[in-house]
């Protein structure tokens, strides 16, 4: 599959550095550091390019950049039209201390107004970076941390679902676009207890129905 990294921080950086490593065909693209996109590409036998050059065909694209910075990613990338776009972004404040978006909207649903043809859906946002790799690392046993994922396009979740299945995560279908008013408020919560609690930050979580 063809991917591209829009944003090379924790989030993009991690993922993009797994699916190249599951065999997905990664370009980065946005950073204030050419340099870094350069050097992640090297590190991963991928590319580096401007954000036109990644999303062109590109079978998904992850748009993994602070909230204050999504409005310039998109103005570059186009419409989007018809591309499925993987949304790991919280609608924070500049110092990451609060939403700005809500609560009767949510950032996932305000980013599907702003790029309307554009096959929006949730996901990576309520789990910190950290846990990516060790997730990774245990793929093949069972059972699997949970990772939220919703949208309004099915197609467009099953590319997700497929894409977290990779990092080693059972996607937990969450319903539509506007579950993001209650998923984003649950990532601030991931955040608390990877962040703010002993033991470090490398927090899973996983949901079960008992019998």
């Amino acid at each position: 599959m063809k991917i591209a990294i829009l944003g090379s921080g924790l989030m993009g950086a991690k993922l993009g550095r797994l699916w190249a490593i599951c065999g997905h065909d990664v370009t980065f693209a946005y950073s204030r550091d050419r340099a870094k996109l350069d050097r992640l590409a090297k590190e991963t036998g991928s590319t580096a390019g401007s954000i036109v050059e990644a999303v062109d065909g590109a079978d998904a694209v992850l748009l993994a950049v602070h909230w204050s910075r999504t409005g310039d990613v998109l103005e570059q990338a186009g419409d989007l039209a018809g591309q499925v776009v993987l949304n790991c972004c919280v609608p924070l404040n500049e110092d990451d201390s609060a939403l700005v978006v809500g609560p009767d909207t949510s950032g996932a649903e305000e980013l599907a107004r702003i790029r309307p043809d554009a096959r929006w859906v949730s996901c990576f946002n309520t789990s910190p970076s950290e846990a990516f790799k060790p997730v990774f690392a245990r793929k093949d046993t069972a059972p699997r941390p949970h990772l939220l994922v919703y949208g309004d396009d099915d197609g467009a979740k099953d590319v997700a679902g497929a894409l977290i299945s990779d990092i080693g995560f059972e996607p937990l279908e969450a319903g539509g676009l506007s579950t993001g008013r209650y998923a984003e408020p649950f990532a601030m919560i991931t955040a608390v207890l990877a962040y703010g609690q002993p033991g470090g930050p490398t927090l899973t979580y996983r949901f079960d129905k008992l019998r």
